[in-house]
């Protein structure tokens, strides 16, 4: 008897989230039906012409990423912190967070992320340190952050980098982070197959060591110069930005960096330094 009460509890849990998850998937996909039977907003298609990558993607992955963004903007939480919240901040942050995505998977929506948080400027972090056992705090720039289920912008950052290619774009540093995160870890290496996964790690964790190594003794930087101390951070810090080359100066990456670029390019299935 008491095995078989043990039986039915474990079944009449199992049968429970075998329901909860039916629930949850069906409410889902009703949610997404009624996004996506919307159309899409004019105002939205004005403010993805100002973004020079939408206006170098042909025309059906055009449809495909509008679709994606009315996706992103219906299903995530977006909270202003001490800025209005505007079409043209949802829509900018909509469109790179799905463009990286957009020829990866058909899902485009970071279902492990809920809220967006974003601010007018920079936001100012007291950072504790210690140097010889004495701990001070020190001030530390905060353009972005990407933690848990959550994503946070600093909008005039974000913005300057938004409307021309650069160097330095935030916002795709940041959703870095989070398509390192969808395998569970943040270490710089995104989800791969079991196959790639060895030749990524070797040629990541190559050149961020020789990054590391340039920044510890601070010259002859060289060809590294284009990645940047920060990238030294650790791995996930050197994936997220090696992304922002990768898409901001894609020809100057290749030239000096063609393994780390082929791998970029492996992975987000895009060539940016033949399509930009």
């Amino acid at each position: 008897m008491y095995y078989l009460n043990i039986l039915f509890f474990i079944v009449t849990v199992g049968l429970f989230f075998l329901l909860y998850w039916a629930v949850k998937s069906w409410l889902k996909a009703k949610k997404l039906k009624e996004i996506l039977s919307q159309p899409f907003p004019k105002e939205y298609e004005q403010i993805l012409n100002k973004i020079p990558y939408y206006k170098k993607l042909d025309a059906n992955k055009q449809e495909k990423i509008k679709k994606s963004i009315l996706i992103f903007i219906g299903s995530k939480e977006f909270i202003g912190v001490k800025i209005e919240l505007t079409d043209e901040i949802k829509v900018t942050i909509a469109f790179y967070a799905c463009f990286l995505l957009l020829n990866i998977t058909s899902d485009n929506c970071y279902d492990n992320l809920s809220t967006i948080i974003v601010y007018p400027s920079h936001v100012i972090y007291d950072v504790a340190r210690e140097n010889g056992g004495i701990v001070s705090k020190e001030p530390l720039l905060l353009e972005g952050q990407s933690a848990n289920d959550t994503v946070v912008i600093s909008w005039n950052d974000a913005k300057k980098e938004a409307y021309h290619i650069g160097k330095e774009n935030v916002i795709l540093h940041e959703f870095a982070h989070e398509i390192d995160f969808l395998d569970g870890e943040i270490d710089g290496i995104p989800p791969l197959s079991e196959s790639k996964y060895t030749e990524w790690s070797e040629v990541l964790y190559r050149d961020y060591n020789k990054l590391k190594a340039k920044a510890i003794a601070n010259r002859y930087w060289g060809k590294y110069k284009i990645l940047g101390d920060y990238a030294a951070t650790n791995e996930a810090e050197f994936f997220a930005v090696a992304t922002e080359r990768f898409f901001g100066v894609p020809k100057s990456l290749k030239h000096h960096f063609p393994e780390l670029y082929n791998e970029l390019k492996n992975f987000y299935k895009i060539d940016p330094a033949e399509e930009f």
